[in-house]
C-alpha cells in the first residue's frame, strides 16, 4: 500500500487559505523523507539512511550511477526510508507545505533542497531543462515518474505560503519552485532599453504554453537568473546570477568526476 499524504491543517480541517507547516503521512509500507523532518509519529515506524539510491530494484550499478548524478547535478539530498504503520508527521524549518499529487505516469521536476517527502512508488532520478541555465539551479532539475498504477505523492517546502497555478501560464524562474508534465520554453522580452539599464526587472519568463498541468511557486524571489542590462548604478534587480551558478555548476561536476576517479 503507498502511504496517503496531506498536511495536517488539511487533515483537521481547516481551510484552505491557512499555511501548511507540515506533512502527515498515513498508511502501511514505506515512503522517502528528508532526513531528520520527522517530528512525530503514532503507530510502529523505523527510520533509515538511504545510503546509495531509493530506487527499489535498480540493481547496485545503476544505484551508484544514479547517486553520482544528483551529486554532479547538486540534486542530491541526504534521503531516510520511513518503514511500518499508522501516520508520520513531517515538517523542515517551518516552511509551507505543499502536497502535489501524481496519477499514473505523471511526472514533476522539482528543486533538491524543496523536497521534504515522496512516496515509495516514485522512481526518484535527475533530468535535464534546457531553459534551467536562467533558473536557480542551473540546467538540471530533480525528477519524480509515477510509473506505478497508484497515486504518488511529492511533499514540496517553500518560503512563504505557495501559489499553485495550472497551465498556461508565464512564471518568473526566480520563483518557480516545481511543474508537473513537460518543461517549459524560454519567453525573453529584451529590447534597446534592457541594453542602457532601464529594464523592467521581468526579461526573461517561463513559460508553459500545454494545458493541464501543475505549477508552484514561492512569494519570495530567489537571488538568481541571467543579468541582461547594463546599469552602471548597480545591480537591476533580482534576475541576475544562475549564469555564474552554471558555471559552477560544470565546475563542481569536473572537480567531483575527478576526485571521484582520481580515488579509485
Amino acid at each position: 500500500m503507498t502511504f496517503q499524504m496531506s498536511t495536517y491543517e488539511h487533515l483537521t480541517g481547516a481551510t484552505k487559505q491557512t499555511p501548511s507547516y507540515s506533512c502527515v503521512a498515513q498508511g502501511n509500507g514505506f515512503f522517502f523523507a528528508k532526513k531528520g523532518a520527522m517530528v512525530a509519529d503514532q503507530g510502529s515506524f523505523k527510520y533509515e539512511k538511504v545510503l546509495l539510491d531509493p530506487n527499489a530494484g535498480a540493481g547496485i550499478a545503476r544505484g551508484i550511477m544514479n547517486n553520482i548524478s544528483r551529486r554532479l547535478t547538486g540534486e542530491n539530498m541526504e534521503i531516510m526510508k520511513v518503514t511500518g504503520n499508522g501516520m508520520c508527521v513531517l515538517a523542515f524549518q517551518g516552511k509551507n507545505v505543499t502536497i502535489v499529487p501524481l496519477q499514473s505516469g505523471e511526472k514533476i521536476g522539482v528543486e533538491a533542497e524543496n523536497i521534504l517527502a515522496f512516496s515509495g512508488n516514485l522512481t526518484y532520478g535527475v533530468r535535464f531543462i534546457g531553459a534551467g541555465v536562467l533558473s536557480q539551479k542551473g540546467m538540471f532539475t530533480t525528477n519524480f515518474e509515477n510509473r506505478s498504477s497508484e497515486v504518488g505523492y511529492v511533499a514540496i517546502i517553500t518560503e512563504g505560503n505557495a501559489i499553485v497555478l495550472q497551465t498556461p501560464c508565464r512564471v518568473d524562474p526566480d520563483a518557480i519552485i516545481c511543474w508537473t508534465g513537460s518543461d517549459p520554453n524560454l519567453k525573453t522580452d529584451i529590447n534597446w532599453k534592457t541594453f542602457i539599464g532601464q529594464t523592467s526587472g521581468e526579461s526573461y519568463m517561463f513559460e508553459f504554453s500545454q494545458g493541464g498541468q501543475t505549477v508552484v511557486l514561492q512569494p519570495s524571489e530567489r537571488k538568481a537568473g541571467l543579468d541582461v542590462g547594463i546599469d552602471r548604478g548597480g545591480p537591476i534587480g533580482s534576475q541576475s546570477s544562475a549564469f555564474e551558478n552554471s558555471v559552477e555548476s560544470g565546475q563542481n561536476m569536473m572537480n567531483t568526476l575527478g576526485n571521484f576517479f582520481g580515488n579509485r
